[in-house]
């Protein structure tokens, strides 16, 4: 919470991350290599602490190497979000340090 009684702006970065481990355990995905390389926030309402929150997140477009994921943070029993999310994510190898295509698993989701 910040000094305006409300979550500050950095917070929801962490939920998103939250939701996007969460959107990838129920699709049984135990290793995705990837790199998160934007994130574009829109802030609509205030979320106050505490509050009951709910985070819809999808793939919505898969590219060549990239993918992304678009999340949604609902508060209480608001029918109307608080906060829009698109997160781009490139598939990386680690090891030879480049960029991979998306596997097939990530394509099937969309």
């Amino acid at each position: 919470m910040d000094e305006m009684g409300h979550v500050n702006n950095a917070v929801y970065l962490s939920y998103y991350e939250s939701a996007r481990i969460d959107l990838f355990k129920k699709c049984s995905f135990t290793k995705i290599p990837f790199i998160m390389v934007s994130a574009k926030i829109d802030y609509i309402k205030q979320i106050h602490h505490p509050s009951s929150l709910v985070i819809a997140s999808r793939i919505e477009k898969v590219g060549k190497t990239s993918f992304d994921i678009k999340s949604a943070i609902f508060k209480d029993d608001d029918k109307n979000c608080s906060s829009i999310t698109t997160i781009t994510c490139v598939c990386y190898d680690y090891q030879n340090q480049i960029k991979i295509s998306v596997p097939d698993s990530i394509k099937k989701l969309i």
